[in-house]
């Protein structure tokens, strides 16, 4: 009976040994690489919870500070989980040019050892959650004074398989036909070339700015008129908040490198280049205009750069940098001041005004400043002809389709369970009506 126990427990050892080669054996990754993307990937995070939070918190009323951390913290909390259940696999696995397949679903076949380039692929699965996540709470911002808590619960998991991962597969995934990654001769949409965005001008800016003015306009204008940035609550909120995500902008775009190398140096750099000439340009637009340069615009000067930047961080040089800066803080400030009231759409926190139009601004201009010595791909004054078109035709296939089926879930959303908050509840603030908080300030 000794004997025969004894060979069992043989056996099982070496059917153990042999049905988990994977695992029994480590692969080598680079410990550079994997340590800068582990580090960019918690950047990321942090530009949502806290830094998102904080800066769309101090700028709302005061009844709805909480609810506006609120919404960042649940959008946080949701995409975290739906984003490796589905999300991922729709974005990053081959199918075909519009959209991923089922392969990875739950992460099946995701182990330790799985790779994505030099890093693990689960570093690489939370990297991109990070952004998945920033992206659909910045558009919640157009709507953070009226939308009900619990529509939100349900639109976000439904944006981010329809709208988040397709878009992410074009762009990013295998064989998506904006970017052509991994197509061979691909020549693109109507073969202008394959469309540059770096790290998420149209993947995260542009979606989430017009999702955000449809979102607007599908709800409709708040019933507490807005006096501008005389409202925001607390400008010291927003100004901790503008740090984290300038901060955290560095996971954003050096990290979209993939690799702790000279393109992720590169990027840093002159993503902090852009955003510093964005705030300054702003400032100086505002003092002629208003005589006086005020906390809200600087910061919104800021972040108007770090968008712009964002699709070209890896593809321009300093001097290009500089000149994209100017023309974002330029444009983004014009666009918050004037645009809401020419279009007449209430968009509650400039959603669009600095995502959606600093996202444009940025995706085209990468088409005309691409440095092929920064990184392999030319713009318009680098000789090429057709990488300025192959821009244009990208943000006009992403804005369309992300308004489309953004407007069509709100729609489904508003006749079935509702989208917005009762008239009684949005007089006395989403603090109390919707959280049962108050937060003195």
């Amino acid at each position: 009976m000794r004997n025969i126990t004894k060979y069992c427990f043989s056996a099982l050892g070496i059917f153990a040994a042999l049905s988990t080669p994977a695992m029994a054996q480590d692969v080598t990754f680079d410990s550079g690489d994997t340590a800068w993307m582990l580090v960019s990937s918690l950047l990321v995070l942090m530009m949502t919870v806290p830094g998102l939070a904080l800066f769309y918190g101090g700028l709302v009323k005061k009844d709805n500070i909480l609810a506006t951390l609120m919404q960042s913290l649940a959008v946080c909390a949701v995409v975290s989980v739906v984003w490796p259940v589905i999300g991922y696999s729709l974005a990053f696995t081959e199918s075909n040019m519009f959209i991923g397949g089922l392969d990875k679903f739950m992460l099946n076949g995701v182990t330790p050892n799985s790779a994505t380039g030099s890093i693990p692929e689960s570093v690489f699965i939370v990297f991109q959650m990070t952004f998945a996540v920033i992206t659909t709470a910045l558009l919640v911002g157009a709507v953070a004074d009226r939308i009900k808590f619990s529509t939100l619960l349900i639109f976000t998991p439904l944006w981010v398989i329809l709208v988040y991962a397709p878009i992410t597969h074009w762009v990013w995934g295998p064989g998506g036909f904006i970017g052509g990654i991994d197509l061979e001769d691909y020549e693109g949409v109507l073969g202008m070339g394959e469309a540059l965005d770096f790290a998420g001008g149209t993947v995260v800016h542009i979606n989430s700015g017009v999702a955000g003015l449809v979102a607007a306009i599908i709800l409709g204008r708040s019933l507490n008129k807005s006096n501008g940035p005389s409202d925001s609550s607390n400008l010291v909120m927003s100004v901790i908040g503008t740090g984290l995500l300038w901060v955290g902008w560095f996971g954003f775009n050096a990290g979209s490198a993939l690799s702790a190398g000279s393109s992720a140096g590169y990027a840093m750099l002159v993503t902090n280049a852009a955003a510093g000439i964005a705030a300054v340009t702003w400032i100086m637009v505002e003092t002629l205009h208003k005589g006086k340069a005020s906390v809200h615009g600087a910061i919104s000067g800021v972040v108007a750069g770090l968008v712009a930047i964002t699709p070209a961080a890896g593809f321009v040089d300093f001097a290009g940098s500089l000149i994209m800066g100017v023309i974002s803080g330029a444009v983004c400030y014009v666009a918050v001041s004037y645009l809401k009231e020419w279009l007449n759409y209430d968009d509650a926190l400039d959603v669009f005004g600095l995502h959606g139009v600093g996202g444009i601004v940025g995706a085209v201009l990468v088409g005309v400043f691409a440095n092929p010595e920064i990184g392999g791909a030319a713009g318009t004054l680098y000789g090429s002809d057709t990488q300025l078109w192959a821009q244009i035709i990208s943000i006009v296939v992403v804005a369309v389709y992300s308004a489309a089926v953004t407007a069509v879930l709100l729609l489904i959303l508003r006749y079935t369970i509702g989208l917005r908050v009762q008239p009684r509840e949005e007089y006395e603030g989403l603090d109390m009506s919707l959280h049962g908080q108050k937060l003195e300030v």
